[in-house]
């Protein structure tokens, strides 16, 4: 049973850490990166789509994305998308496709991007944080109930934190690449 609750905070810390991973791909760090789009919805036929499942997007160069939509008609809608994000990007169109071409981050916008990400970092600390805790509250319920020993419900708690302290240690490395890549000039 405790192997169980074990595993399964594994897990859960495991979907923290790729849910983080998402979030730090979608903040712009300069260069071009189609993730940074992952979070614009396009107006597809009265319903919100998510770019990639209405368009090819691909980085032929270090600065520039490239959305190539299935259907053309959907390039005014897509456009539309992507000046509302707050993005702060300006597509151009030639009909066929969209460019879009990634500008030189200010200082001023790499410091509000590492705030950004810094934020969400300390986010993910607490989710895994919560985890430990609810892991902690399970371990000590089984103690109650009489289903584990003392011996084992301390192993267990110290386990707990060994895990804690590997994925907090996970996102703090995450967090100083990413920081890394803001920064980057």
């Amino acid at each position: 049973m405790l192997k169980t609750i074990l595993n399964d905070a594994e897990q859960r810390m495991d979907k923290t850490i790729e849910n983080l991973r998402g979030e730090f791909a979608s903040l712009r760090a300069g260069r071009a990166n189609p993730a940074i789009l992952d979070k614009v919805m396009v107006d597809y036929y009265g319903t919100p789509t998510p770019i990639r499942q209405t368009a090819n997007i691909s980085c032929p160069e270090p600065r520039m994305i490239v959305i190539q939509p299935w259907d053309k008609s959907l390039i005014p809608a897509i456009e539309r998308a992507i000046m509302k994000s707050d993005l702060g990007l300006n597509p151009n169109s030639d009909g066929a496709v969209l460019r879009i071409n990634i500008p030189q981050l200010t200082e001023e916008r790499r410091k509000e991007l590492v705030k950004t990400a810094s934020k969400k970092a300390e986010e993910a600390k607490v989710a895994v944080r919560n985890i430990r805790r609810d892991i902690n509250d399970d371990i000590k319920a089984l103690e109650k109930s009489k289903e584990a020993t003392e011996d084992e419900v301390k192993n267990g708690l110290e386990n707990a934190q060994k895990t804690t302290d590997k994925f907090i240690q996970k996102i703090d490395e995450m967090f100083k690449q990413k920081e890394k890549d803001i920064l980057e000039v």
